[in-house]
This record gives structure tokens, sequence and C-alpha cells, in this order.
């Protein structure tokens, strides 16, 4: 089988975060067997549309660069129409709106920020769902916003994170942490503001970053694991979240998590058992959650070992591989 994956964030080189996850399904299929090739604004001139922000976060930045867009997606599909693939996995929809016009058959992966856009325009987001062989999605949250807009067959494949052999004990004294981008969705506002007085850590960068002045920036992939195992809790506050792929490597690693209920980390966090849920942008509840974990070590210990269990048996990168190629196969069927 030879896959052609089209996507709009891609790592260039170990060091970039952007798009981590889907670089990290790609190695984990080729690892089976499976020949792909990737296609991602690394490939093409983008026109400073991609990376960065991401494309939604430049655009808002810089609102004339949406005029760039069709020569964007022309560059795009000019480099995907050049390769031969059997399948065509296009990983958000501005990717599948590319591969509905190469006549290969082809599935749709949908991972937040798309659907939110595409709830405004679904005349345009329609027909990309409707002609995909399959829909993915990677949490139930998203199944459902891709039914809602016209996706006859969608299946939940939940992404992947690695899960270590071990993990060590966090530091003391304890501390929180929030890993990604610094924008307004992502509830990071809200943290600050909640966490005043508490020890919390930043890890990210984006258009907040001179309103969260302590931010450390983005850190690469491989030092992510340091960070989060030096955590004692870590925090995913946000206002609206399609997966949630922070909350799954904190649990991965035997952490607990604070989190919104919101999206796809309705499917990762079980209030009470694997972590903390709160009503997003309740900044009383959010507080309340940090100082409650941050003094009792028992409580996160708990809630971390079970965390960590439920990681081990949901999220390793052989369960979402099985599930992805399992979508393959019916997809060619």
């Amino acid at each position: 089988m030879k896959v052609l994956v089209l996507t709009t964030s891609y790592p260039r080189d170990a060091n970039d975060p952007a798009g981590q996850f889907v670089l990290d399904a790609v190695e984990n299929v080729r690892v089976r067997g499976v020949d792909v090739e990737v296609v991602s604004p690394a490939s093409f001139r983008h026109f400073e549309l991609a990376y960065g922000h991401g494309i939604v976060g430049n655009i808002r930045a810089r609102p004339w660069l949406l005029l760039l867009a069709p020569l964007f997606l022309w560059n795009f599909r000019r480099a995907a129409a050049s390769r031969e693939a059997d399948l065509v996995h296009a990983h958000w929809l501005a990717a599948g709106a590319v591969a509905m016009t190469l006549r290969k058959p082809y599935v749709v992966q949908v991972w937040g920020t798309d659907v939110e856009l595409a709830r405004r325009v679904p005349w345009l987001a329609r027909p990309v769902l409707r002609r995909a062989r399959l829909v993915i999605a990677a949490s139930h949250s998203l199944a459902d916003a891709a039914r809602e807009l016209g996706a006859r067959d969608v299946r939940v494949v939940p992404s992947g994170v690695e899960i270590p052999e071990s993990v060590g004990a966090p530091e003391e004294p304890p501390h929180v942490l929030y890993v990604g981008r610094l924008s307004a969705e992502k509830g990071v506002l809200e943290l600050v503001q909640a966490a005043r007085g508490l020890p919390l850590r930043v890890v990210g960068d984006g258009p907040l970053r001179t309103q969260v002045p302590d931010a450390v920036g983005f850190v690469p992939p491989s030092e992510l694991g340091a960070s989060y195992e030096r955590a004692a809790i870590v925090a995913v506050p946000s206002r609206r979240e399609g997966y949630g792929v922070v909350a799954r490597e904190a649990m991965a690693r035997g952490r607990p998590v604070v989190a919104s209920a919101v999206g796809g980390l309705l499917d990762a966090v079980v209030d009470g058992e694997t972590g903390l849920l709160v009503p997003p942008g309740d900044v009383t509840a959010l507080r309340a959650a940090l100082e409650r974990l941050l003094d009792d070590p028992e409580l996160r210990a708990r809630l971390g070992a079970a965390a960590r269990e439920r990681a081990r048996h949901e999220l390793s990168f052989d369960a979402a591989t099985d599930a992805l190629l399992r979508v393959y196969e019916d997809a060619l069927s």
C-alpha cells in the first residue's frame, strides 16, 4: 500500500514542534511496512501562511495573507499531483480540499480549528467530507462535529503518544506546567490569572507571548518529556480543544491533568480518576483545582497512576497505528 499524506503542518527538522503528531503517525505506519510520502508546506512555497503561529494565527496577525490563500492551495495541489498513491490521507480540511481534486481515493482527518472555521462556511466543507471514503476524528467531539458538517462515515482514532518505560518523580516543591500555543482559545490567560502566586511554568509561544512574560518559548519535542516529568500537575485550560495532545502526553508520564471540560479533553480526563475537570473560562474553579492538587500529594499520585495506566492501554502508538491501518484498509476495500 502506498499512502500520500497531505498536511498543512509538519516538522521541518528534529527541533520543530509543528505537526509533530502527524509525523508520529507517519513514522509508525512506515514501521508497519506502508510506503508513505508526505507533502507539506515544507515541500512548496507557502507565502508565510504556514508555520509561525499556524495558518489561522498568521492570517489573524496579517489579514492580507488571506489574499494569498488561492496561491497557497494551488502550490499545494501542484506538489501533491505529481505523486503516485493508492490512498491519500489529508490532515485538516484545507488539505482535504486539495485531496478532493486529485482523483484518488482519500480520507480526511479533522483536528479542531478547521472544524470551527468550517462551521462558519459549511458549504465549503461539506463536499470535502462527503466525497471522502472515510473521515477520521481524534475524539468523539470532533466526530460529532464532522457528522454535523456532512460526513457520512466517521471513525474515531485517538492520536498515539509515547509511553515511556518508566517515569521519574516530580520536582520538589511541586509546580504546575502548561505546554502549548499562547493563544486565547488555549485559555492560557485564564491560567495565568488563576495561578497568580502559585508555582507555574509555561512552555510555548504564540500571539499572547507579551502577556505571559515568564514563558520559556517552545522547546524541542525531544526535551518535552523532561518538562512533563519535572511537573507535579499539567494544566490544559482550553476554551475549546479538538483533541488535546498535551493532556495525553502528561497522562503517559503519570501526571494528573487539570483540564477544561470541553471537546476532546472529555475523552481523556475522567474527573476524579485521571485528573480534574473544570468549566472552561472559570478562573475560580481552575484555581481551586490547582490548589487542591498542589496541597494533596496522595491525590496527585493516585490520579497520576490511573492516568498512566489508561494511557498505556488506550493511547500507545501501537493502538493508534492498528486503528489507522484498519481505516486505510476499509477505505480501499
